[in-house]
Order: structure tokens, then sequence, then C-alpha cells
């Protein structure tokens, strides 16, 4: 489990069946560590200095916007136990990919356009929380086909975000407590049966 708030970026050194990134910073990790990639959930298998490496399937290669060498990614370990939740829960399992329709810059701040596979439209509200590349962010305008973002300078300093443009593709999660509210919702028959039985009436 992680939380969005991205902790160092690394740059992409070899990729493939065997992972490797070379860290911006030191981090502790070592061998069968979780560590959320670009927002997937990665075991690390070797750490040499700031070099880590990872085995990835092909079910992860087809799940994720697989990282090209020489790429920036967004690393951030694993929440402990006692830490303090301050982005919201990431589980590290990307549900989809989406790309960048647009980039609005203002001074320090940015606005980031995202589009993403309609299907998907019942995960996301407005105001609520989503993972984009394994960046904990806020839904500041929504449609049935695209979302926007607010991106606050510390968030620029700290991420890939600011290399993202209109065609970039990123990784996306929807927030996990929407995922289950959703699947509630089917299980009741109907949007009038869960608005009923959230109100504490009879469906």
């Amino acid at each position: 489990m992680f939380t969005g708030l991205i902790e160092t970026t690394g740059k992409v050194t070899g990729t493939g069946a065997v992972l490797q990134i070379e860290t911006h910073a030191e981090m502790e990790l070592s061998p069968g560590d979780s560590l959320c990639v670009n927002g997937s959930c990665l075991t690390v298998t070797d750490v040499r200095g700031r070099k880590i490496f990872f085995d990835v399937s092909p079910e992860t290669y087809r799940r994720i916007n697989a990282p090209a060498r020489g790429e920036t990614v967004n690393l951030e370990r694993s929440l402990s136990a006692d830490g303090r939740l301050h982005g919201h829960f990431v589980t590290g399992h990307v549900d989809c990919v989406g790309t960048v329709k647009n980039v609005k810059r203002f001074s320090g701040f940015s606005e980031v356009t995202v589009g993403y596979p309609g299907e998907y439209s019942p995960l996301l509200v407005e105001k609520g929380s989503v993972a984009v590349s394994g960046i904990s962010l806020t839904v500041s305008d929504l449609s049935a086909r695209d979302f926007t973002v607010a991106l606050i300078p510390e968030t620029l300093r700290n991420t890939s975000a600011p290399v993202w443009k209109p065609g970039t593709r990123v990784n996306i999660e929807f927030d996990i407590i929407g995922k289950y509210v959703v699947r509630a919702a089917a299980g009741t028959g109907s949007e009038g049966s869960l608005r009923k039985y959230l109100e504490n009436d009879k469906p």
C-alpha cells in the first residue's frame, strides 16, 4: 500500500524482463521490498548503490505504460503501519493508461487534462482522488472522457510531471474506495436502490 506522495525520481537505465532504475536520491531498500514505480507496484530483486532492479512480468507490461530507457519515473516506498497518510490509499495496481490532452502553465502551477477510457467514468468524482503515474492528485474538473488535475509547485519540483505534454501516456489508478462503492451499487441492482440504501431507507 502506498500514499501517492512521491519520495524521489529515478532514471530508467535498463528495460525488458529485468527493469533497472538509477535513483536520484538514496533510498533504504532491500530485495523483496515493494516500490511503486510510476504508479505500478514492483518487487525489488537487487540493489546496488543507487541502482535498483526488478523482474517485470508480461502481464504487468500489458497493464501499464512501459517506461522507456532514459525516462524519468516517480518512486515511492510502501507505507509503514505507523506512517501518516498524507495522500490517499494507492495500491500500485494500475487500472488503465491515459493520455495527457492539455497542459496549462501558470506562475509555478500547472493544470493538466488527462483523457481516459470512458468505461472508467463511474470511478471518478470531482474533488475526489486519483493516482496519475503514482502521484496522488485531486480531480478539479471532470467529463466522461477526461479529467483535470492541478499541480502545485511542490509536486512539480519532486515528480516527473514537468515533462508531461500533450500525448504523454500516464498510468492511472482510481480510488479504491470508489471501486468498492461502484461494486456495491452493482449489487443493489440500480443507482436508485443504492441511493436509498445510503439514505438508510429500504431499497
